[in-house]
């Protein structure tokens, strides 16, 4: 199988189902994005030298998202309901995590800049890039509401990302730089 099709050429792209869309799709984007954002992720992978638990976790939502993908590059129904699926399951899984690296945390009172340990700032970019997927997301949810559990696994990925983030910092004895209002 060749790597090139030609059919990019003339800005168009095919679907998992097997159609056809202009490169700027709102599909194609929103599949976009989620592809950027699995290749961030595996930057930060290659950061985690001493974090194999972390690291871990970020395999697994990695092959989440390409679960994620293929819902999103999916327009036929049928074709659809055929493909690997993001549960409850995946979203409690999240939410588990979440409050597994929320525990040791000090309580949020102020905003924080983006930053600290490479590995924290990372997870940062790993974050905006979440929620511009979500955004993208959130343009076929409004047509089709099967979208609807990919948004929120989307929504508590962005939160789990912030949330390691902060942990990374603080495992790293790295302080949190607060956003100083008075400095705009």
């Amino acid at each position: 199988m060749k790597i090139y099709t030609k059919t990019g050429d003339k800005g168009m792209t095919k679907l998992v189902d097997g159609s056809c869309v202009e490169k700027f799709n709102p599909r194609v984007e929103a599949y976009g994005c989620v592809d950027e954002l699995n290749s961030q992720i595996g930057v930060l992978i290659s950061q985690l030298h001493h974090q194999p638990h972390l690291a871990q976790h970020l395999e697994t939502i990695q092959n989440h998202l390409f679960a994620v993908g293929s819902l999103l590059a999916t327009a036929d129904a049928a074709v659809f309901a055929k493909m690997p699926q993001i549960t409850n399951t995946h979203i409690e899984l999240l939410e588990q995590w979440i409050d597994l690296y929320t525990l040791p945390l000090p309580e949020l009172r102020h905003f924080i800049l983006p930053g600290g340990t490479p590995a924290a700032a990372l997870l940062h970019v790993c974050r905006t890039a979440c929620r511009r997927a979500e955004r993208r997301t959130s343009e076929l949810h409004a047509e089709n509401e099967v979208y609807s559990p990919v948004l929120i696994y989307l929504n508590r990925l962005s939160d789990l990302f912030f949330t390691q983030a902060r942990w990374v910092n603080l495992q790293s004895k790295i302080p949190e730089t607060i956003w100083k209002k008075e400095n705009v």
